[in-house]
């Protein structure tokens, strides 16, 4: 960078959220008006991707891949599809402190360092956010929880300040937005005195149960089983959107008011894609698939400093990408033992009309699936089935090319296989946890 200062940077994930969710993204007003007003308008005042991704299309594998700014294949746990309540007291299925990861990159460039909201990367004692680069945490460590009793699909207490739980009431995406709010000002005099933070604000919305801020009698309905299959509407999920987005536009305004703004990126994005009550328009499938609905998410950047207002851009890229881009913005140095996977973005931040050669792959161990994204085209293997999508021209993955284009097929598919050949393979142990299935509802 040729920038003397460095930027705060603020990580904010969404949990599910479906990519036409966003006003800004095509989504439909709710009820109550405007859905996400505050990222909408970060996505008008900096730049919005089209063609971004999730490094997985379920929650625990992409956060392996956003911690490491590496193949998420590398590690053990992210081969959990995703890591659940029983991997409690593992040894194995988390992320090893040892690893470099972006807190920790960042934490030895002299950024502070915060995660409020999901870990959801392996559970304490062998792991946890203060083992992995972070000096502060605030959340829940499972991942998914209700958000009035915090408590997670066992039923057990889940809601941790540091390394010890902490029973706190109020309704989650409000206690992280607030505990956001809370760290902006407190680190906010050491910023303006030239010492960065990385604060990471990963929500648990809009994932279920389905709650909003006056649901609170729904959390003793739903305790047995927070997958709530027999609740929640398009309304409900609109208004746990809008309540994170509330909460955004409070931290927002704290960097404005602590005078912060300008020199801070703020980069949003969700953990894969939609699920129930999402709406992925024109995408197909969802949380758990490799066609589009399930790994083309929203990516908005703000950087006033940096980035032009009104940028669209069509680069591809995926969750890894962005970490790799932070070290780079922060000035971190990776580790000669795990180099980075991710590709800096920071050439498309300053010029939204750049671009690059970026293949991006994918394998999933839940029906097979296999995926990988070259330019315009896409390979997909589902339950054995090759297809061959040009995605400029079909978003929706319903002309395949399989059979008119088998030169394009064979060189994807063997462009597949060597990567995938460099990768571990998955361990035959790895689990596959689906909350629903067609006995619950109809198939997407």
């Amino acid at each position: 960078m040729t920038q003397k200062k460095r930027p705060n940077i603020v990580f904010i994930v969404a949990d599910d959220l479906g990519f036409a969710d966003l006003g800004c993204y095509g989504g439909r007003d709710a009820r109550f008006g405007r859905v996400s007003p505050v990222l909408d308008g970060l996505a008008e005042q900096g730049v919005k991707f089209t063609q971004g991704y999730s490094n997985s299309p379920v929650c625990s594998p992409t956060r392996f891949g956003l911690m490491t700014a590496r193949w998420q294949y590398r590690l053990r746990g992210a081969a959990e599809e995703p890591i659940n309540s029983k991997s409690r007291g593992s040894t194995t299925l988390g992320l090893p402190p040892e690893h470099p990861t972006l807190p920790s990159l960042l934490k030895d460039a002299g950024y502070r360092t915060a995660l409020m909201g999901k870990w959801h990367l392996g559970y304490p004692p062998a792991f946890g956010p203060l083992k992995s680069g972070y000096e502060e945490f605030f959340g829940p460590m499972s991942g998914g929880v209700d958000y009035f009793t915090h408590c997670s699909s066992n039923g057990s207490h889940d809601l941790y300040q540091g390394e010890a739980e902490q029973a706190q009431e109020g309704y989650l995406t409000d206690l992280i937005s607030e505990r956001s709010v809370d760290y902006v000002q407190r680190m906010a005099p050491g910023a303006r005195e030239g010492s960065p933070f990385f604060l990471s604000v990963h929500y648990t919305a809009p994932h279920w149960p389905w709650e909003t801020r006056d649901d609170a009698a729904l959390a003793q309905e739903v305790k047995s089983n927070l997958f709530h299959l027999h609740g929640g509407n398009i309304h409900t999920y609109h208004r746990m959107i809008h309540h994170m987005d509330e909460g955004i536009g409070r931290i927002v305004e704290t960097l404005r008011h602590e005078g912060l703004l300008d020199d801070t990126l703020i980069v949003f994005t969700s953990d894969n894609g939609g699920e129930r009550f999402s709406d992925n328009w024109p995408l197909v499938g969802g949380k758990m698939d490799l066609t589009e609905g399930g790994i083309r998410v929203p990516w908005i950047a703000h950087w006033p400093a940096m980035i032009r207002p009104g940028g669209i851009s069509e680069q591809l890229c995926m969750t890894m990408d962005w970490s790799a881009t932070m070290i780079d913005i922060g000035g971190a140095t990776p580790h000669t033992n795990y180099p980075l996977d991710g590709v800096s973005l920071l050439s498309v931040l300053t010029d939204s009309q750049a671009k690059f050669q970026r293949p991006l792959y994918w394998r999933m161990n839940h029906r097979g699936q296999r995926a990988s994204r070259e330019g315009d085209w896409k390979y997909l293997r589902v339950d054995g089935n090759d297809y061959l999508f040009n995605i400029r021209a079909d978003e929706r993955e319903r002309a395949n090319h399989a059979d008119r284009e088998p030169e394009r097929l064979a060189a994807m598919r063997a462009s597949w296989e060597a990567w995938a050949s460099s990768m571990p393979a998955i361990p035959p142990d790895a689990t596959v946890s689906l909350g629903y299935s067609v006995k619950d509802m109809p198939q997407r």
